[in-house]
């Protein structure tokens, strides 16, 4: 009788084990689809722009640049753009914002090529001339294909796929840095 103690402990033990190491792979499982289907994500994987869905397809659209030739969206060259679609009496706020994203294109470093400003219009006058910006002329068609462009609070700026899909939208007076954030992961995606 002395043996069948030990064996039946030892049983026991194993059973709490068996259900210990359940409840540890499944619970975690059940904890992330949990996570998962509530829409909570790590915040180092949150977008700073608000991510269109659907994205608006501006492949149809025909820019223009200020010179009068087409501006082509050629997806072959992995290029991607952040528009900016300023009110027509634009001065101060221009220039600064202006500022800002030639200060943020430059951030990009060796990297800076495979992005370009796109600039709804004429530059403000006096602005100094900017390698990453390609001003456009502006287009009313071409304005009110981007999602909510006529904002009351200030500009909004977009940013396009190499395809010419508009994919994010960031509000008025957002903060420049995650506009970079965001773009510089995008820029990974080969």
């Amino acid at each position: 009788m002395t043996e069948i103690a030990p064996d039946a402990a030892r049983t026991r033990r194993g059973r709490l084990m068996l259900i210990a190491l359940f409840v540890l792979f499944f619970g975690s499982a059940f904890g992330a689809a949990v996570l998962r289907l509530s829409g909570w994500m790590p915040a180092g994987l949150k977008n700073h722009g608000e991510l269109l869905q659907p994205p608006t397809d501006l492949r149809q659209a025909q820019p223009f640049l200020a010179d009068g030739r087409a501006y082509e969206w050629n997806p072959a060259e992995r290029t991607w753009r952040i528009v900016v679609a300023p009110p027509r009496p634009c001065a101060a706020e221009c220039t600064q914002l202006l500022a800002e994203l030639d200060k943020v294109w430059r951030l990009f470093g060796h990297n800076a090529d495979q992005v370009e400003i796109l600039w709804l219009g004429p530059l403000p006058a006096g602005a100094p001339a900017q390698s990453g910006v390609r001003e456009l002329r502006d287009d009313p068609a071409l304005r009110t294909m981007l999602p909510r462009s006529e904002d009351p609070a200030g500009i909004p700026l977009f940013v396009i796929d190499p395809n010419g899909f508009v994919v994010l939208r960031y509000p008025p007076h957002a903060d420049p840095s995650g506009l970079r954030t965001d773009v510089a992961r995008l820029l990974k995606l080969k």
